[in-house]
């Protein structure tokens, strides 16, 4: 299929695209970004979305702020609106945002990471989406420019349901901000055949003190409209144990209990629950063999740890 008819504008800088955006959505023109366009396109030629115009930031890259990926000096982690994902993929990152680098793998093929944004795939709102489920854990913060001026989304407030997020029409992300280091932290997640969209995943951390766990994360898409935080398995971590196959295994029990995932053509709703603990278990194992440093502690015959 072909793409409605639509409307192509360049934006040179951060001010025009919100001059452009604000203009075009006064006009009832519904405009859409297109910065990778990894999603936008392919949505569109089905006809599954259908803009009225594109702003094109694809200028914008010239501008050093909008490529950075660096620490800031508040020690958060600050990563451009479009940085791609191949770029964080071959960073060399501080052992508390690494897990972001050892994520990207299961973005789609290279191709795609090689084009698409990190900020595109957030303000998409796909609710297995890696970076969704990455900012929910890292306590991402979306930095944006509109006509009212800067703003600053936190990702618990960012996600809305099916595709829907905070970010306002007129708005144009600008970069994140990963504010939680989590030196053992991991992304698992299964689809059909690689590179697929995932039927569900899982993003986990481990807080450690002396080898013995004192709380943690776990954040889980595909099981919602949109990413979800999991207390319950959480609040057995916030417990503290021993980690290990008996603790993985109760967190990830925990968290295929307090799900309620939905059935259709991709899953049903006890195969969406079942993988959520498989992948709850296999993400906490993965988050256990940092060491913190970057390293990893050896193979699971050698910890004795298992999902």
């Amino acid at each position: 299929m072909k793409p409605a008819a639509f409307s192509y504008h360049r934006a040179h800088d951060v001010a025009d695209a919100v001059g452009l955006l604000a203009d075009l959505e006064a006009a009832g023109d519904d405009p859409k970004i297109l910065a990778g366009g990894q999603s936008l396109m392919p949505m569109m030629s089905f006809r599954l979305a259908r803009p009225g115009a594109l702003v094109d930031v694809g200028p914008l890259r010239r501008l050093p702020a909008m490529t950075a990926l660096g620490a800031d000096d508040a020690g958060a982690l600050r990563i451009g609106a479009l940085v791609t994902h191949h770029a964080v993929e071959t960073a060399v990152l501080d052992p508390g945002f690494a897990v972001l680098a050892r994520a990207m793998r299961w973005v789609g093929h290279l191709p795609i990471r090689s084009r698409g944004t990190v900020a595109g795939s957030l303000v998409h709102g796909d609710a297995t989406a890696e970076w969704c489920l990455l900012a929910l854990l890292l306590d991402g913060l979306i930095l944006t420019e509109g006509p009212a001026g800067p703003r600053e989304i936190p990702a618990a407030e960012m996600f809305h349901g099916f595709y829907a997020t905070a970010v306002e029409p007129e708005e144009v992300v600008v970069a994140i901000r990963f504010t939680r280091p989590a030196p053992h932290a991991a992304l698992t997640e299964f689809a059909r055949r690689y590179g697929d969209f995932a039927i569900v995943d899982a993003a986990v951390s481990l807080d450690l003190h002396e080898d013995e766990v004192r709380s943690g994360r776990v954040v889980v898409g595909g099981v919602a409209p949109a990413p979800v935080r999991v207390p319950e398995a959480e609040a057995v971590l916030a417990a503290g144990g021993v980690p290990g196959r008996e603790l993985f295994g109760a967190v990830a029990d925990a968290a295929a209990a307090a799900v309620d995932p939905p059935a259709d053509a991709a899953a049903t709703a006890g195969y969406r629950r079942r993988l959520t603990r498989h992948l709850v278990a296999d993400g906490l194992r993965q988050a256990w063999e940092q060491t913190g440093d970057g390293a990893r502690r050896g193979t699971d015959r050698e910890q004795g740890v298992a999902s």
